[in-house]
């Protein structure tokens, strides 16, 4: 078993093709990359059943799929496509932006958000619905009030509406310093999603691969090949208690 999950980024599934910031799949690709990791005896799953499946020294054979900003498509598109593989995913929401839209990106194009209805059919469809924050927000920026509104606020109002405990958290932008970290970890979160190693690599600062509608089969068979070697960082040990000092 890889020493580090192999994680996958994901944002939108859509036709969409205005796409300045490169976070659209179209449902046919994601397709096609879904069958290329099953037709390897790969299964794709949220991230919190991926680390409880590692912890017991299971787990392999499994790939954290991950979807960002929570957006519509993702119950429209992605969600039967990853049912029909038997694949499950972890969507990370924004609780402040309910029905909104894509404000914080300033070339667009605009897409919609989930609405509470849309998070709760997510997770009826088996899907992990994790914390994105409330509105977005770089949070090594972030003062002490703004820091404890997109972490804490963002999982009590999640829980309300999902009516289970919110287990994951995604750094906005992939922005993490010990601060946000060991905040995410005091507010209850088992785990926090982040895109690049770096030296708070560990549970509260997971890395992972972005996916974009290029990624080919050849494209994936390459970032497979590379993942050990990407994502050589600190130790876990030694990242978790980088983080829990910092919340000291």
């Amino acid at each position: 078993m890889p020493a580090e999950p192999w994680l996958l980024m994901y944002h939108s599934v859509t036709g969409c093709t205005e796409d300045p910031y490169r976070i659209t799949v179209t449902p046919d690709r994601l397709r096609r990359q879904l069958r290329w990791l099953a037709g390897r005896g790969l299964r794709g799953v949220g991230v919190a059943e991926l680390l409880r499946e590692r912890a017991a020294g299971r787990g392999s054979r499994l790939v954290g799929l991950t979807f960002d900003d929570g957006y519509t498509d993702f119950t429209e598109n992605a969600v039967p496509l990853l049912r029909e593989h038997g694949f499950r995913a972890t969507v990370f929401v924004l609780p402040g932006r309910l029905g909104g839209d894509n404000a914080w990106d300033p070339l667009g194009p605009r897409k919609p958000l989930l609405t509470e209805a849309g998070i709760r059919a997510a997770a009826g469809a088996g899907m992990e619905v994790g914390s994105h924050g409330m509105l977005h927000v770089s949070l090594p920026e972030a003062d002490d009030s703004t820091l404890l509104e997109e972490i804490a606020r963002s999982r009590e109002l999640l829980g309300g509406i999902t009516g289970r405990p919110v287990e994951g958290y995604c750094y906005a932008y992939g922005h993490v310093d010990a601060r946000a970290a060991a905040a995410v970890r005091s507010a209850g979160y088992d785990y926090a999603c982040a895109i690049d190693p770096g030296p708070l690599t560990g549970p509260y600062a997971l890395p992972r691969i972005h996916v974009g509608d290029r990624d080919t089969s050849l494209r994936l068979t390459v970032k497979r090949l590379l993942h050990p070697v990407r994502r050589r960082a600190m130790p876990v040990a030694t990242a978790d208690a980088q983080v829990a000092g910092a919340g000291r």
